[in-house]
């Protein structure tokens, strides 16, 4: 919002303050303020010339020599250019020694062979934009009113002596995009009061509702709308203090009853928009929504396709105008229109910006529907606008508004305490202190004990709650004036959950077993979604996906590992070892938020060792990958819990594959991919697994507790085991284990042998068993009864016999 320095001095006195006084005042009370524009920095030695004579250059087409009086005497001669001077005209003249914009000084010249003492100067030349200097003048010099003083300051005519404050408006700050909205807020800083505008008219002896009918469809698109007819209007350029009041504010001047509406937008908020009576066909609008389908052709001369979602006014037949909007160029103002109807109305906000948006169309009224106008203000504003076209375009305002009104307005009340104003703001302030700053606002207070009950007025729909009334306490007491103050309380230090610490210890692990941590999308396709998901779910599918391979959300992390291998050993890294801690996401039904789950996966492939001195290389396998598993669960502490059971998992192998559980329950798999699965990603031998993190993480351990080393010496006893092929190492073990304790210690797998001098169907598995009493020395005796004891165990649950 572009303000004008000297027009808000029109509604409040601002003796005493400067604009860059004013800048830092309103930025101090919370509404900032960009920047501060003086328009006449740099320009200086501008005047009113008179052209007394114009004649055409001797030595040029395009040039003219003209006679100008400039106040001082003398008439002076000056070779202009432009294709509209003419004589008679008043000018802007630069004099000899003037300075313009870009510190072009104005000297003495002789061109083409005549001389010429300064320059007559169009308005872009005196740092006005071309795009908002009125069309007539766009391609030439401006022409004052014959009323200007020829010697006076072109500047101060021209209101270049005024100094712009550029507003960085927050959306709940719609109130200041008006001069009247800035003009209260303004007071209200200062202390000071706000003088409105005149309305007042001379009655007419006819009425309104003689000439217009008005009736709304849409009532909830446009809850009030007022018309108001203005007769004998005659078009024209409007007052010049109007037009450059336009351009300052980055509005082009068009004529009289067009730039009257521009500038009650500006000074009330309130967009208007102005009939040719004559043009509209019938003397009846009627505002509805479009039909599908329907054509309007607007005032930038296109043609626009409506639909049911647009809001339109019409005629009682065919549009006139995209309300809110823009008008149609069937019922536009021209030169020749003599009957205005001046629509004001108060239309809804979403409706307005639909309609903009859907075609493009984002002008100043739509914005201010958009943001929220106050409905207080409608009649207002159409009646400065029927007054000020009565002023400058000399019409005849018919008696009263013909109205559609359904609107109801309710003013919000919002109480509070002093207590919490000076609780939340940290202050002392007393009751009166803050009654005298809603008084400034211009709010209706009510004080009973404690509490103040604030009416707040339409204009002010940004206030709602009591911390709102709190915020305009603050700013207007001025933050720099409230106490600095350190927070009091006890302070609780940070730290990680232990959620957090054992997730920080995975990482570590890993990373220190040579792993590398990926991070993938959580995006995938919808064929790679449920591959390998260890929990089967529907998948989640996004409304608007970037494309079809980042269309649903994923059940695995795995998928995308693979890429992570399959991207790297095409080009040329064939080593590799990576995991990845990532949600998934598990769908629950539909219109229900998706549970999320936190995964680690892990894929390997290539070598695991590569010493070239010692010639040494150790390609990856199941019991690498598993044993990087083992040593992740004792760092957990869920060694004795956790069991592999073999499994058979769609694209893993059939026959190197586990199922993994935590006492019992399913959390995971480990096993090579299937030959085919890697073929397709033309990758070599690779091993893969995938836990529910989450479900690891929040098993509950037992504190670590330390064993002393034993001091007394273990027995160690190697048993070679013959036993069916389909025996498993794991049942073995739980069975020596079991039948060994307490004395046993330790048992563990160094052999397997399936040879062509084992029996068809069996083969041999080794184990090592140690034997330790913490408290003595145990002898052969006591070792040898235990070991049988275990042997037996073996023979009769697993059909297992002594190698011989």
């Amino acid at each position: 919002m572009f303000v004008s320095y000297k027009w808000l001095q029109e509604y409040v006195d601002l003796t005493g303050v400067s604009a860059a006084e004013l800048a830092e005042k309103i930025t101090k009370s919370g509404i900032e303020v960009e920047g501060v524009e003086i328009l006449n920095e740099g320009i200086k030695g501008v005047v009113v010339g008179h052209v007394l004579e114009r004649e055409q250059h001797p030595n040029a087409d395009k040039l003219s020599k003209c006679l100008v009086d400039i106040g001082e005497g003398e008439p002076v001669q000056i070779i202009c250019g432009a294709p509209n001077v003419a004589q008679g005209q008043k000018v802007a003249v630069a004099k000899v020694g003037a300075v313009l914009p870009g510190n072009f000084k104005i000297k003495k010249a002789k061109l083409r062979g005549e001389e010429s003492h300064g320059m007559i100067c169009s308005l872009q030349e005196l740092g006005i934009e071309g795009k908002i200097v009125p069309k007539e003048y766009s391609e030439g010099i401006f022409v004052f009113p014959n009323s200007a003083e020829v010697g006076a300051d072109a500047l101060e005519l021209l209101n270049r002596d005024d100094e712009v404050l550029e507003l960085g408006l927050t959306p709940n700050r719609a109130d200041c995009l008006s001069m009247l909205g800035v003009a209260y807020e303004v007071a209200a800083i200062l202390g000071r009061e706000v003088k409105l505008p005149e309305t007042s008219l001379e009655p007419s002896s006819e009425k309104a509702s003689d000439y217009v009918k008005v009736t709304v469809e849409a009532v909830e698109d446009n809850p009030l709308y007022v018309a108001k007819i203005i007769k004998n209007v005659k078009i024209g350029p409007s007052p010049l203090w109007m037009q450059t009041r336009l351009m300052s504010a980055g509005i082009r001047p068009h004529n009289n009853v067009v730039d009257i509406t521009n500038y009650i937008l500006l000074e009330y908020g309130q967009p208007l928009h102005a009939f040719d009576y004559d043009r509209l066909g019938s003397k009846e609008i009627l505002v509805r929504r479009a039909k599908e389908g329907e054509k309007l052709v607007t005032l930038d001369d296109v043609e626009r396709t409506l639909t049911s979602d647009h809001l339109v006014i019409t005629n009682g037949t065919e549009p006139v105008a995209l309300a809110g909007v823009m008008g149609g160029a069937n019922s536009e103002v021209t030169d020749d229109t003599t009957m205005v109807l001046l629509e004001a109305a108060y239309f809804n906000g979403a409706t307005v910006r639909k309609a903009s948006k859907d075609h493009g169309l984002r002008s100043e009224a739509s914005a201010r529907f958009e943001k929220g106008i106050d409905p207080n203000r409608v009649r207002a504003a159409g009646d400065r606008a029927a007054y000020l076209m009565a002023k400058y375009a000399g019409g005849e305002v018919l008696e009263g508004g013909v109205e559609f009104d359904a609107l109801t307005v309710e003013p919000s009340v919002v109480s509070v305490t002093l207590e919490k104003i000076n609780r939340v703001l940290g202050t002392n302030l007393e009751m009166k202190d803050v009654k005298e700053i809603f008084d400034r606002l211009q709010f209706d207070v009510k004080i009973e004990g404690d509490m103040i009950t604030v009416t707040v007025p339409t204009r002010r729909w940004d206030i709602k709650i009591e911390e709102d009334l709190i915020e305009e306490v603050a700013r207007l007491y001025g933050y720099d004036n409230i106490p600095k103050t350190l927070p009091i309380g006890s302070a609780t230090p940070g730290k990680l959950s232990d959620y957090q610490k054992k997730r920080r210890i995975v990482r570590q692990y890993l990373e220190g077993a040579g792993l590398y941590q990926a991070v993938t999308y959580s995006l995938t396709s919808e064929e790679k979604a449920s591959q390998f998901a260890i929990e089967k779910r529907d998948t989640i599918r996004l409304a608007m996906p970037m494309s079809e391979e980042r269309s649903v959300l994923r059940l695995s992390i795995l998928p995308q590992l693979l890429e992570v291998l399959k991207y790297n050993i095409a080009r040329q890294n064939d080593s590799l070892a990576v995991y990845e801690t990532g949600n998934v996401f598990l769908a629950n039904g539909q219109d229900v938020l998706p549970e999320e789950k936190e995964h680690l996966a892990a894929a390997i492939t290539g070598l695991w060792h590569n010493h070239s001195w010692q010639g040494e290389k150790k390609p990856v396998d199941f019991f690498v990958l598993k044993g990087v598993l083992e040593g992740l669960f004792s760092k957990l502490g869920l060694t004795d819990r956790v069991t592999y059971v073999k499994a058979q998992i769609d694209g893993l192998h059939p026959g190197r594959t586990a199922e993994i559980q935590l006492d019992g329950e399913k959390i995971g798999f480990i096993g090579q991919l299937h030959p085919s699965v890697q073929k397709d990603l033309d990758l070599k031998d690779t091993y893969v697994f995938e836990l529910t993190l989450k479900t690891v993480l929040e098993a509950e351990t037992e504190s670590l507790q330390y064993e002393a080393i034993p001091r007394y010496p273990s027995i160690t006893r190697d048993i070679a085991l013959v036993v069916n092929k389909e025996t498993e190492s794991r049942t073995l073990w739980e069975i020596i284990t079991k039948a060994g304790a307490p004395l046993l210690k330790e048992a563990y797998v160094f052999d397997l042998y399936e040879g062509d001098k084992m029996e068809e169907g069996k083969k041999s598995i080794a184990f090592s068993l140690k034997y330790v009493d913490p408290e003595r020395t145990l002898t052969d005796e006591e070792v040898t009864k235990v070991h049988e004891r275990v042997l037996e165990a073996l023979k009769e649950q697993a059909g297992a016999v002594l190698r011989g």
